[in-house]
């Protein structure tokens, strides 16, 4: 009997838009994820330097990446993402259809006082659309000192729908939420996971510590989120279509 994901957290998720799930992804699979993300920081410095900048979009050299829809050139993201913990996790979250919808590395540099400002990820959607589930997974031991995120409940929050966010300069980062309320902060061990829909507010505070905070933010859609044109967003893989899985994790 799968056990992962319990019915006391199912149901805070339900309630207040988030929960943590301890041990999910086996530590042989993260230090391999671990090594996949070096690589792909190196590849996003060497574009940068080819374009002669040191932003690009929300990605600051040497300070915050964010490095996404790299999967398919992965097999060691393509194990985790299509592995048998996650499809239990999203069967429960998001019923018999489930889409891969993005995934991508979020990391902080040591030292630096990059921190991410209070959003939904629905707020970076300019369009209506379903909520969708984040899993963020982080590849280090994650404390408030090192940039973890903090989720505030819906309770706290007033809402469970989706907010039209504010661009703030400076940062390229979007900004739904203006209150108080510092938010719970998710404190976690490499292999744990947050789980939180896609109108949860959240954010993240700066690494104040001498060594990176990598993450790996794998999100999952019950149904395609589409452009205007008909076609994809970013991903649109079907994972489990009709309550039948249709990835497999390569061999």
């Amino acid at each position: 009997m799968n056990t992962i994901l319990s019915t006391e957290q199912l149901k805070q998720f339900q309630e207040e838009g988030f929960c943590i799930v301890k041990n999910v992804i086996p530590v042989a699979l993260l230090e391999r994820l671990k090594d996949e993300c070096q690589r792909f920081m190196k590849e996003k410095d060497d574009e940068m330097d080819r374009k002669g900048v040191e932003v690009d979009e929300i990605n600051h050299k040497g300070k915050r990446y964010f490095i996404a829809l790299r999967y398919k050139d992965s097999q060691t993201m393509q194990e985790l993402i299509f592995g048998k913990e996650l499809e239990e996790i999203t069967r429960k979250i998001l019923g018999e259809e489930v889409y891969l919808f993005l995934e991508q590395f979020v990391v902080k540099a040591a030292d630096k006082g990059m921190t991410f400002s209070w959003h939904q990820d629905s707020g970076y959607l300019d369009f209506e659309h379903k909520p969708y589930l984040s899993i963020w997974c982080p590849l280090d031991d994650v404390t408030e000192e090192n940039g973890t995120v903090y989720l505030l409940p819906y309770s706290d929050a007033g809402t469970r729908d989706r907010i039209d966010h504010r661009l703030q300069e400076g940062t390229n980062d979007k900004i739904g939420y203006f209150g108080e309320n510092p938010g719970i902060p998710a404190i976690l061990n490499a292999g744990d996971v947050a789980l939180f829909s896609s109108t949860c507010f959240h954010r993240s505070g700066s690494n104040q510590t001498n060594k990176s905070r990598r993450v790996l933010l794998i999100q999952y859609s019950a149904e395609p989120i589409l452009k205007a044109s008909g076609e994809p967003l970013y991903w649109a893989e079907p994972f489990i279509q009709q309550g039948e899985r249709k990835k497999e994790v390569p061999a």
